[in-house]
């Protein structure tokens, strides 16, 4: 006999399955992932949590005419699965496969392409009020979110104007980690069952109905039958919040009870008004590994089924190429803290992810983690600085855009020594465009008071927070890539210094100036190396600083070449090498060249990191045509 799994092609079929074979679907759903993101990588925990929601939500709605919408997205795996992309699931977060997360642009049955948390409810609710106004009020809207993303202010926003326009919706609260209530006991399932069923719904509105026609009593009878009611309810449920913010709570039920959650979905989503419905699931439900360490099992890269040990898949490199910055940071930040007492870490929600982790079990006291909420956090850092700390805050570059009006208002405008430590900067490989940080430089060189640095390696990491950690005249962004941290060059004194606005003249050339930035310039310097087989001298700068630039450097190189190539990972327009050519364009002569090298005005698709540096012309051999091109025409 074959798996259920195998003949389910879209959630058609899925209705066609009575509902005692949906826990027999349940577990084969939870096999497939797991084989497949042994393989692919991917995040495994959350996707396994969240498999019966995924089945009970698609088995009672009819999508994709109904809408989900699935908040950050790294849940939604069995969401994929049930909707035509069982046969490509293999392919999952590869070049030209199918994305790691939802996207409107892979299956009509991905409203909103997502990976960034505490959105949903807003995005739903405003298709909800679409919906009012196109009259097509059947259409069932439910918004998925996470307890952590429930912690994010747009969310809060967004449930407060939920409750005000007081329109049909349904939002299901995830609560993987347990974080908001273990009420899940046999009264709080009794007490659901009633008032989610359609005979006490249907009766409570028939009473409010003929109460409402007793004249100067009607409806004060009301108010305190529904007092009574949520008085009973609060004391049993964690409902209280969400009622006052003009939400029905129905909840917490188990989310890993498929059954549970059918029965519950059918009682309450035709209701005319916003409902919450709180489920409680298991991160990693089903694989004991990831049951027991779920954070490990967050996101992953490929790992052994049998053991849950990660395999390595580094082939011949070496132990110090295996090196990231964000290991390298960890231990830089520690080893300072040992002496600064002033330094203060804060994250939103990633302490692992940014290396905090470790900093976090030495100085427990100086570490903040504020949650998936990145504005709290950057302004958050400001109070700290303003009252005399050293703030690092740390966080990926694609997260930190989400608080570009904390960075300017309470940062830059105050002039506070606030440092950004800017991890996986440029191409992050599968996560694709909701996680590449593309856009950094473009955004934070534009504020004044803003200095921006990026190391080429460890060494000048180590170097460039010590600089940060000295400089008391405003905000400092150091951004690096998700590359090896390991030292391309020995360090030397004048590697080891940092002077604020120099860069570093990394090899003497005649035919062109190659003028790089961070990590790129190691690529820079081998595609420097290559052309000079082929008698083309270019000379390369490392600017170390985006801002403030050396222009005495540049501008001097390039007088003497006649050619500038600028290289950046990040997106050329508005960014480092137009920075650039704003700042020498009068200082040069009419008939300089001056190309610049970066991503290109689009977003960029998922796809392992080197695949796409040299899709975009950012690997050694690409660099290496193109200078050749204009160097010999």
């Amino acid at each position: 006999m074959g798996r259920l799994l195998d003949n389910i092609d879209n959630p058609n079929d899925l209705k066609k399955l009575p509902m005692d074979q949906l826990p027999i679907l349940a577990q084969e759903i939870r096999d497939f992932i797991i084989e497949t993101v042994s393989s692919s990588g991917g995040h495994l925990a959350s996707s396994l949590g969240a498999v019966e929601l995924a089945l009970g939500i698609h088995y009672c709605l009819n999508t994709p005419q109904d809408i989900i919408i699935w908040d950050v997205g790294h849940q939604a795996y069995a969401h994929k699965i049930l909707t035509g992309r069982r046969d490509r699931f293999h392919t999952l977060r590869k070049f030209e496969g199918i994305s790691g997360f939802p996207n409107r642009f892979e299956s009509e049955y991905d409203v909103f392409t997502t990976g960034h948390g505490s959105t949903s409810i807003s995005t739903a609710l405003g298709m909800v009020a679409a919906r009012e106004l196109s009259g097509n009020l059947s259409q069932r809207i439910v918004a998925v979110i996470g307890d952590a993303s429930l912690g994010g202010g747009m969310a809060f926003e967004a449930l407060n104007h939920a409750g005000h326009l007081h329109k049909k919706m349904l939002v299901i609260l995830n609560d993987n980690e347990m974080s908001i209530s273990r009420s899940v006991g046999a009264l709080s399932k009794y007490l659901n069952r009633i008032i989610t069923a359609p005979r006490y719904n249907k009766v409570r509105k028939d009473i409010e109905g003929l109460l409402k026609r007793v004249p100067r009593f009607g409806f004060r009878v009301i108010r305190a039958a529904r007092r009574l009611e949520e008085g009973i309810k609060n004391l049993l449920v964690p409902g209280m919040f969400f009622e006052e913010l003009g939400f029905r709570y129905f909840g917490p039920i188990d989310g890993n009870d498929v059954g549970m959650v059918v029965k519950t979905l059918k009682n309450i989503m035709d209701m005319n008004e916003p409902v919450l419905l709180h489920v409680l699931t298991k991160k990693g439900k089903g694989y004991s590994h990831a049951e027991n360490i779920p954070e490990r099992f967050h996101g992953v890269s490929s790992f052994n089924v049998a053991t849950g040990q990660k395999l390595s898949g580094y082939g011949e490199e070496t132990p110090e190429q295996k090196r990231s910055f964000t290991n390298a940071f960890s231990e830089i930040i520690i080893e300072a803290a040992g002496t600064e007492k002033k330094i203060v870490a804060i994250t939103a929600a990633m302490p692992e992810g940014t290396g905090l982790d470790r900093f976090a079990e030495i100085f427990p006291d100086r570490f903040f983690d504020v949650g998936m909420a990145e504005e709290h956090a950057v302004g958050f850092g400001a109070g700290l600085a303003n009252a005399g700390l050293k703030p690092v805050v740390a966080v990926y570059s694609t997260f930190l855009q989400r608080s570009y009006d904390q960075i300017i208002h309470d940062v830059c405008l105050q002039n506070l020594n606030v440092i950004f430590m800017l991890d996986r900067a440029g191409l992050v490989g599968e996560d694709g465009p909701t996680h590449h940080g593309m856009f950094d430089i473009a955004y934070l060189r534009q504020i004044p008071n803003m200095v921006i640095m990026a190391p080429r390696d460890e060494e000048e990491l180590k170097a460039m927070f010590s600089f940060a950690l000295s400089y008391d005249n405003g905000p400092i962004a150091i951004r690096y890539c998700r590359g090896p941290s390991y030292p391309v060059i020995p360090p030397t004194p004048e590697r080891t210094q940092v002077v604020l606005g120099k860069g570093s003249l990394l090899r003497k050339g005649r035919d062109a100036t190659i003028a790089s930035i961070g990590y790129m310039s190691n690529i820079a310097l081998d595609a420097a190396r290559s052309l000079s087989d082929e008698g083309i001298d270019c000379e390369v700068i490392d600017a170390r600083f985006v801002k403030p630039l050396d222009l005495e450097l540049i501008t001097g190189s390039v007088t003497k070449t006649g050619k500038l190539f600028t290289v950046e990972e990040g997106i050329v327009s508005g960014g480092f090498g137009v920075f650039i050519l704003e700042s020498i364009i009068d200082k040069i002569s009419k008939g300089t060249i001056i190309k610049n090298i970066g991503l290109p005005d689009k977003f960029v698709e998922h796809g392992k990191r080197e695949i796409l540096l040299d899709k975009y012309g950012l690997s050694a051999r690409k660099i290496k045509e193109k200078i050749r091109t204009f160097t010999n025409a």
